[in-house]
């Protein structure tokens, strides 16, 4: 083959290159699974919501979302793994109000705030707190006088030290004027099973984990965050009503990706997830969980997620917590 013969074959076989190259780039997304994950190991509310998110994202789009559940460090270990991955939409997070507390508790590497990008707000759920069925009270007030003169003698679990959970029961200990002492686990789940085998007599987190066995008498829940009555457990008296008006430690769940997603990534992702949450049988679904569907853009979410960073950090001060 002569010379000119030859550069023109690679000139069109260049040219072919870039025709295809560009069309492989620029496939509509999703054009593969997209995966969730979430800071805390499976079984806890986190693990429900992202179920619920990646159930809906498969039924709209027709790709498979698998649930990865990266428990461990407080969160730091699965949130750390999505701020270094890749920002294309194909790794997520479902988080609570934890992720942006926890860093101002224990060194992290990432900020919880310019590593990653808001997506969309999920949920906003009532606490609910509870104890051990071999405690001999039944209401709030009767466990307030009850713990007050036992400072240090009752257990409460968290999920990991500087979590959502551990900061409202700081503030609740505040509010009711006792003290008891913390044993931090890895997430709701594993701090569900440590109270149902009597480790720790307290318990206080998201509503989701607990209506099943309230339903069941299997504790004894003696008070929910809130204005009003939750409609799941309409039995259990709002703090307000149980005598500490001044106790409302309400927390959220939201879907995060790493710094720097495209943006019609963003806004397709934002948009599917809040036309799920606006959908009847998906909010109603939510409700049964102990969840109120929460609609933000992810400019609000960002603004959310910088707000309760600032109001926890008085937390923080307030209960003399130090970052490990």
């Amino acid at each position: 083959m002569n010379h000119p013969r030859l550069i023109a074959c690679l000139a069109l076989a260049c040219g072919m290159t870039a025709l295809v190259f560009p069309a492989h780039a620029q496939q509509p997304y999703p054009s593969k699974p997209i995966r969730i994950v979430t800071p805390y190991p499976a079984g806890g509310s986190t693990s429900v919501y992202a179920q619920l998110i990646g159930q809906r994202l498969h039924e709209a789009w027709g790709r498979q979302v698998p649930v990865d559940n990266r428990g461990g460090g407080n969160t730091l270990i699965g949130s750390e793994h999505v701020a270094r991955s890749a920002p294309d939409g194909y790794t997520l997070m479902v988080i609570t109000t934890t992720h942006v507390i926890v860093t101002q508790m224990i060194k992290a590497p990432y900020d919880p705030l310019k590593d990653f990008t808001p997506i969309a707000t999920l949920g906003r759920s009532e606490n609910i707190l509870a104890v051990h069925k071999s405690l001999p009270v039944t209401s709030l007030k009767q466990f307030i006088a009850f713990a007050k003169p036992r400072p240090g003698q009752l257990n409460f679990g968290t999920s990991g030290s500087g979590s959502v959970t551990h900061l409202a029961i700081e503030l609740f200990q505040i509010e009711a004027g006792i003290k008891m002492q913390q044993i931090p686990y890895k997430g709701s789940g594993p701090q569900l099973t440590a109270f149902l085998g009597g480790e720790i007599e307290v318990y206080l987190n998201a509503a989701v984990n607990l209506l099943p066995l309230i339903k069941t008498d299997r504790v004894k829940a003696l008070a929910i965050t809130g204005d009003q009555r939750y409609p799941a457990v309409p039995k259990v008296p709002t703090f307000k009503e149980a005598g500490l008006p001044g106790f409302n430690a309400k927390g959220w769940f939201g879907l995060i990706g790493p710094a720097g997603l495209p943006k019609p990534i963003l806004d397709k992702l934002s948009q599917e997830i809040n036309r799920a949450l606006a959908a009847p049988e998906f909010s109603a679904r939510m409700r049964e969980l102990g969840t109120d569907p929460f609609i933000n853009t992810p400019e609000q979410f960002g603004e959310l997620m910088k707000s309760d960073m600032a109001q926890y950090a008085e937390v923080i001060k307030k209960a003399n917590l130090k970052m490990n």
